[in-house]
């Protein structure tokens, strides 16, 4: 039905009682997610929306079992949030913050990996379970139930697919935004897997742009492991080498990292690759006409 957040997922929003932290909980909890507690440094004891305000991220576990956290604070100490997390034992962290120095990053997903837990982001939009939970920024209006997986790399792109998809009456198990930073928690490799290992996901939407390898060494897990149907879109066509474009890691250095080399990639391990975000949906309703 879902990866990574669903009806069992019990979140802790840390910087609830800030200006972001507190719009985005109103909207999450308005979706139905099941917001149990916030967390602020000081701010113990007070409730927003009539969430617990807890002092730390450990408190707010131990008092409502928690299970997944979501990062809502300023970079300069997002990095430490997210550590705070991980110690406190919750299993999947979420983090929006973006601007995040790479080297702090370097560190906290080296040590979220030694612990166990799954980070997604950060500078990212989050994920969605259509029906179930909503874990971020995805606008819940645009989703609907369904069977499709999408993994990304870019947030605007992501919602274009979504209202595509709900368009045509067809929709998601889960949306992941994981983020355009050079470091982040779970890559497409990590989302793929877990799609390919749903068995409600029956279609996966992949979306890249330029920078990196992400792409490349996604097309070869696909090529190795996926068999479900895969239609990927890569943005940044046109960009010019070295001017970064949007994301920290959009950028092509070096003569790699171009759209035409990941565009090569998806296509020798059989990924239908769309010419435009609005073919994606175009081309999964083709896949469910066809059945």
């Amino acid at each position: 039905m879902s990866i990574l957040v669903n009806n069992d997922t019990r979140l802790v929003v840390q910087g609830i009682t800030g200006r972001e932290g507190e719009f985005h909980t109103r909207h999450m909890i308005e979706y139905g997610t099941k917001v149990v507690a916030g967390m602020t440094p000081g701010r113990g004891g007070q409730q927003v929306l009539g969430v617990p305000v807890f002092d730390t991220v450990a408190q707010a576990v131990k008092e409502t079992g928690a299970n997944t956290s979501i990062v809502y604070v300023p970079a300069g100490f997002a990095a430490d949030a997210v550590l705070e997390a991980a110690d406190a034992g919750v299993k999947l962290v979420v983090c929006i913050t973006e601007g995040i120095p790479t080297i702090d990053m370097i560190e906290v997903v080296h040590y979220l990996d030694m612990k166990g837990v799954r980070l997604v982001g950060p500078n990212c939009p989050g994920l969605i379970s259509p029906g179930q939970a909503k874990v971020g920024i995805i606008p819940g209006h645009i989703t609907r139930p369904g069977n499709v997986g999408i993994v990304s790399r870019s947030g605007t792109l992501t919602y274009e697919v979504l209202w595509e998809l709900t368009l045509r009456g067809l929709g998601a198990s889960t949306c992941v935004g994981i983020g355009g930073d050079p470091i982040i928690g779970t890559k497409f490799v990590d989302a793929l897997r877990l799609f390919q290992d749903d068995p409600d996901t029956k279609y996966i939407v992949i979306i890249g742009e330029i920078g990196g390898t992400d792409e490349e060494t996604a097309a070869q897990f696909i090529k190795d492991y996926v068999k479900k149907p895969v239609v990927g879109f890569v943005a940044g066509r046109t960009a010019p080498p070295g001017k970064r474009m949007g994301h920290a890691g959009a950028i092509i250095s070096g003569g790699t990292g171009t759209a035409q080399e990941k565009i090569a990639a998806f296509e020798a391990a059989g990924v239908k690759v769309a010419k435009l975000p609005s073919e994606l949906a175009e081309i999964v309703e083709g896949w469910v006409k066809a059945t």
